[in-house]
């Protein structure tokens, strides 16, 4: 009993101790030491490797089994994620992360997200907070025309737009739209015969929203491209592979049409491939996941030519227009489609500015019901950088790019594999450098003869010693068989002496692997 009276005012008084979950001098003081904390980490991010050097279970060896009982200080838990977080990371925002894409960050998206996070609206229709759903009708519509996009897409033009979260959100709500649809004109329980196409190039997010809307597996084309159309997908291929669908009893659905691979930036031409599509009704998305924020620029714009001719486009301003994660643009010309597929009408959320039918709720424009006041953060952005400043901080980037493409055909060892378009350089040590180190005749006859595992294997091995020496990451793909390296510029601190440093350790790691070799 005695233990029992000690327990019961330990919670009492730890309840006396405890100040309120939101005191806003309490929050004052923590935030300006979280905003301390995160400005010293840019600050010092060169110092910790790129790429986590930690191994898999590491974090549970750090930390206690259970959560505490009594509070615990702001100031332990930050060293503690000094301390045991940070190495547990891998650095997507230092200058020397070149791997995959670049998850832009800024100073206006920061802040932005902090406004967002501060009103946490749960905005799910135009009640639940007018302002959130009008400044994203607004702002998108802004982002439309930077894009130049065609009338169709916008809601002066009948059509309209949505932030999401991802691609695959954007896609996954698209291709639901295509499919109830399609559906409604041949009968739901046709669903296992609609097909849905992309390349062997395009996102898997694709496949992943064909599993999520009930498509068959079997109906699932991924067409192969090749290195003479630049990896592009070919309208003449896919309409041959269409008609081959029809002619056995199959329903084309939708086409995914990519602007920037995500293996090499391949651009897949968008006016002949709607052609296609059109002609068997299929509906056509564009994912313009990356390069599409580079159309903001007018020498970028014309990649997009032809997206009068889709249905839907989206770009993730978190990949290269310094949002912040996450957001995602989706612009459709149909939304009455999407609405007829994703909404609900449960009598609690009843109003009458939604019966009204005057104003937009978002929630039916989207999987889940709650959504997140993006809008702000993308309109701080726009605002704090404008245009102008935004056109040239891609431009920069894509200068960067061209630096390396020429510091890499510098060397003869080396080869560009894909022409850069945006700001990724797709490189490889080159089969020729790697049968001068094998002079053997065997080794050089499976080089010349297509066996191109050992030159795979050379620079799978270069890409492992790069990123496990921690001063810079990197990423890779396979293309038309080919290993490539990918350095994917664009961290919003990478400078010139950044990208000098990276080829300096692609060359010495070059050295060290092909020496061992002679």
């Amino acid at each position: 009993m005695g233990s029992l009276i000690f327990e019961h005012r330990q919670e009492n008084n730890s309840a006396r101790m405890t100040t309120s979950p939101l005191d806003p001098e309490e929050f004052r003081r923590q935030g300006h030491m979280v905003i301390d904390f995160i400005a010293d980490y840019y600050k010092t991010i060169e110092k910790y490797p790129v790429l986590s050097q930690v191994q898999p279970g590491y974090l549970k060896k750090r930390l206690p089994n259970s959560a505490p009982y009594n509070p615990e200080p702001i100031e332990t838990i930050l060293q503690d994620v000094q301390d045991h977080i940070i190495p547990g990371l891998t650095h997507w925002q230092s200058p020397n992360h070149f791997a995959y894409f670049p998850a832009t960050i800024s100073t206006a998206g920061f802040l932005g997200e902090m406004l967002t996070t501060g009103f946490n609206v749960v905005g799910f229709n135009w009640m639940a907070s007018p302002a959130a759903t009008e400044l994203e009708t607004i702002v998108m519509n802004w982002l439309g025309d930077m894009l130049k996009l065609p009338k169709s897409f916008l809601f002066s033009g009948n059509g309209g737009s949505v932030l999401q979260g991802s691609t695959c959100e954007a896609i996954v709500c698209t291709m639901a739209a295509a499919r109830d649809k399609m559906l409604s004109q041949i009968g739901r329980e046709n669903i296992g015969k609609l097909v849905v196409y992309g390349s062997d190039q395009t996102h898997s997010t694709l496949q992943k929203a064909s599993q999520i809307v009930g498509i068959h597996p079997k109906n699932f084309r991924a067409i192969e491209t090749t290195k003479s159309t630049s990896f592009a997908l070919s309208p003449e291929v896919l309409k041959s592979t269409v008609c081959s669908d029809i002619e056995a009893g199959l329903v084309p659905l939708f086409l995914c049409a990519t602007i920037g691979t995500t293996a090499v930036t391949a651009v897949d031409p968008l006016g002949p491939l709607c052609d296609v599509a059109k002609e068997h009704g299929m509906w056509v998305h564009v994912d313009a996941a990356y390069a599409g924020s580079a159309c903001i620029c007018p020498e970028f714009r014309p990649f997009i030519d032809g997206v009068e001719g889709a249905d839907s486009f989206s770009l993730n301003p978190h990949k290269w227009l310094f949002a912040n994660l996450d957001c995602c643009c989706l612009w459709v010309k149909n939304p009455s489609a999407l609405v007829s597929s994703l909404s609900t009408n449960p009598e609690y959320l009843r109003n009458k500015a939604t019966d009204s039918k005057q104003v937009v709720d978002y929630k039916d424009w989207q999987i889940a019901l709650s959504r997140r006041f993006r809008a702000i953060k993308l309109w701080l952005v726009l605002r704090s950088y404008g245009v102008n400043n935004l056109r040239n901080f891609i431009r920069s980037d894509v200068k960067l790019a061209k630096l390396f493409e020429g510091l890499v055909g510098m060397d003869k060892r080396f080869e560009v594999v894909a022409p850069g378009k945006f700001s990724l350089v797709c490189f490889r040590v080159s089969p020729s450098t790697i049968s001068k180190a094998n002079p053997s005749p065997s080794d050089h006859d499976e080089l010349l003869n297509g066996g191109k595992c050992v030159v795979n294997e050379v620079n799978c091995k270069l890409l492992e010693a790069i990123n496990g020496s921690g001063r810079v990451h990197m990423s890779h793909a396979v293309v038309g068989g080919m290993y490539v390296l990918r350095c994917a510029i664009g961290a919003s601190l990478t400078e010139e002496k950044h990208i000098a440093m990276a080829w300096k350790v692609v060359q010495e790691h070059a050295d060290a692997i092909l020496a061992t070799m002679d």
